[in-house]
């Protein structure tokens, strides 16, 4: 999670579609060049070990845009593939 953060952060969109699951990966991120990304919080998590294949993260990261400051917050699902933690989707709370 926190290095798909600092991807966001610095605009890898490369290394964002490579930590996405291919079956839920999109064919381009969209990030908006105009936000600033200022700050995450990691606000829970399970699973996720190296003894499981699937884990949740919920988080909150903080932005900047157009002169104001906004949130995002997800629960995210991440999973292993070919031995890597990948995003798979978001869920719902």
């Amino acid at each position: 999670m926190r290095s798909r953060y600092s991807a966001f952060v610095v605009g890898d969109e490369d290394y964002l579609l490579r930590s996405w699951d291919p079956t839920t990966r999109p064919r381009n991120v969209g990030s908006d060049p105009d936000t600033r990304w200022t700050g995450l919080e990691i606000l829970r998590t399970s699973e996720g070990t190296p003894f499981h294949a699937e884990g949740t993260v919920e988080f909150r990261a903080h932005y900047r845009e157009d002169g104001r400051d906004g949130e995002l917050r997800e629960h995210s699902r991440f999973r292993r593939h070919e031995g890597a933690w990948v995003y798979l989707d978001a869920l719902a709370d």
